[in-house]
C-alpha cells in the first residue's frame, strides 16, 4: 500500500503540463532562476498595490512561481515518506486508525524498533528524543516526529528510512543534489523577501495551495515562514484544500504546532481547483484518489475544518481565517458560528473572499 501511495509524489511525463483539466487556477512553469526572480518582483508590486488600496490587504502567491516545481515534488515525497514511517511505527504499537494527533509512540518501543531495523542503536537514538522541541513525556507524537527533520536539529543527514521497494535503508534526503539544495535556498530567500515586504506594508501574504503532490512541501515551507513572521500577528497564511481527504488532519496538526510554538495561525480555506486533474492522474499512475468522493463530503470537510479554526479563535484569539468560498450555506454557517462563539467582526479574525473570473480576488473583513 505504501509503495502504491508513493507513486503520487513521482514525476510523470504525461502530467508535465499541469494545465490539463485546470480552468480556475494560474499555472506557472519553471524556465530558470531569472524567471523566478521576475515573478518575485511581480508579487512585490502586488503587495505594494494591495497596501496602497486597503488597510488590511491580502496578496496571494504561488510557490511554483518562485522555484523549480521538481524540487517541491521531491521534497513532498521525502516528507510523506517520513510521515508514513511514523504511521507504520504507530501501527506496530497498536494505534492504527487513530487521528493524526492521537497517535503517540512510546519512546522505549520506538527505540527498540529503530534498533531492530538497523537505523540506530538505543544509545545512538537516545538524544533524538530529548530537548525543548520534543514532548516532556515518554511518548512522541507526530509533531515531535516531524521536528526531527527540522533543519535546526541538524539530524536530517543522520536519519535513515526503509525503501519499500528494495528493503534497504537509505538516507532520507539522499535525492537532493547540491544544485537542488541551492534551488531550495533560493526559493526560501524569495519567500523571505516577500514576507518581509508584506510585514512592512501591513499586507497578509496568502500562499496558495496547488496540486496535492506539491502540497506537503508547500505547506512545510509556508510553516517555516509562519514561524518567523507570525509571532505578533498573522502575516503569512497557509491554504488548505477541503476536497482532500486529509484536510482535517493537516489543519489540526498545524494548529497544534502554532499553539506549542506560540505563533499566530493564519489560513485560507478553499474547496479546491484541481479535481479533474487529480483524479485523472491518480487513476493513470495507480494511487488512491486523494479527493473526497462526493460534493457533500467536501462540504462536510470544509465546515469541519472551519469550525475547528473558529473554536481556536474563540479560545486563543491567535488564529485567523479567510473563508474563500462561493457557497451561500458556508457563509451562513460561518456567521452563525461566529455569533455562537462570540467572535465579533471588529476583531478582524474572520475574512471572506470570492473569486471574480479566474484571476481577480476581492477580500473584505466582515462588517465592512
Amino acid at each position: 500500500g505504501a509503495e502504491q501511495r508513493e507513486k503520487q509524489y513521482r514525476a510523470h511525463r504525461g502530467f508535465g503540463d499541469r494545465r490539463g483539466g485546470v480552468i480556475s487556477a494560474r499555472t506557472y512553469f519553471y524556465a530558470d532562476e531569472a524567471k523566478c526572480d521576475q515573478h518575485m518582483e511581480t508579487f512585490l508590486r502586488c503587495i505594494d498595490a494591495s497596501s496602497g488600496s486597503s488597510e488590511d490587504g491580502f496578496s496571494a502567491i504561488k510557490l511554483t512561481a518562485l522555484g523549480r516545481p521538481q524540487f517541491l515534488l521531491q521534497f513532498s515525497e521525502v516528507l510523506v515518506k517520513w510521515r508514513r514511517f511514523f504511521h507504520q511505527m504507530a501501527a506496530e504499537q497498536g494505534q492504527a486508525g487513530r487521528a493524526a494527533l492521537e497517535m503517540k509512540l512510546e519512546v522505549e518501543k520506538l527505540q527498540e524498533a529503530l534498533a531492530n531495523l538497523g537505523i540506530a542503536t538505543k544509545a545512538e537514538s537516545q538524544h533524538w528524543f530529548t530537548g525543548d522541541n520534543l514532548a516532556a513525556s515518554s511518548t512522541v507524537d507526530l509533531l515531535d516526529w516531524n521536528s526531527l527533520i527540522d533543519s535546526r536539529t541538524k539530524l536530517s543527514k543522520l536519519l535513515l528510512i526503509p525503501n519499500m521497494q528494495t528493503g534497504q535503508l537509505e538516507p532520507l534526503l539522499s535525492r537532493f543534489t547540491e544544485e537542488e539544495d541551492l534551488q531550495m535556498k533560493r526559493m526560501l530567500q524569495r519567500m523571505d523577501i516577500l514576507a518581509k515586504r508584506a510585514a512592512e506594508k501591513g499586507v497578509r501574504l496568502m500562499v496558495d495551495a496547488e496540486q496535492s503532490y506539491f502540497q506537503p512541501a508547500i505547506s512545510r515551507l509556508t510553516l517555516e515562514m509562519q514561524r518567523r513572521f507570525n509571532r505578533d500577528r498573522a502575516i503569512v497564511f497557509n491554504t488548505y484544500q477541503c476536497y482532500l481527504k486529509e484536510a482535517y488532519d493537516n489543519v489540526t496538526v498545524d494548529v497544534e504546532l502554532s499553539r506549542r510554538e506560540g505563533w499566530h495561525f493564519g489560513t485560507k480555506l478553499v474547496r479546491g481547483a484541481y479535481m479533474e486533474q487529480e483524479r485523472e492522474r491518480a487513476a493513470k499512475i495507480g494511487y488512491e484518489d486523494p479527493i473526497n468522493p462526493t460534493y457533500e463530503k467536501t462540504n462536510e470537510m470544509y465546515h469541519r475544518c472551519l469550525d475547528y479554526i473558529l473554536e481556536e479563535i474563540k479560545h486563543s484569539r491567535k488564529a485567523n481565517v479567510m473563508v474563500a468560498s462561493h457557497n451561500e450555506d458556508t457563509v451562513k454557517f460561518t456567521l452563525h458560528r461566529m455569533m455562537e462563539l462570540g467572535i465579533h467582526p471588529s476583531e478582524k479574525k474572520v475574512y471572506f473572499g470570492q473569486l471574480l473570473g479566474m484571476c481577480d480576488q476581492i477580500t473584505f473583513p466582515l462588517g465592512e
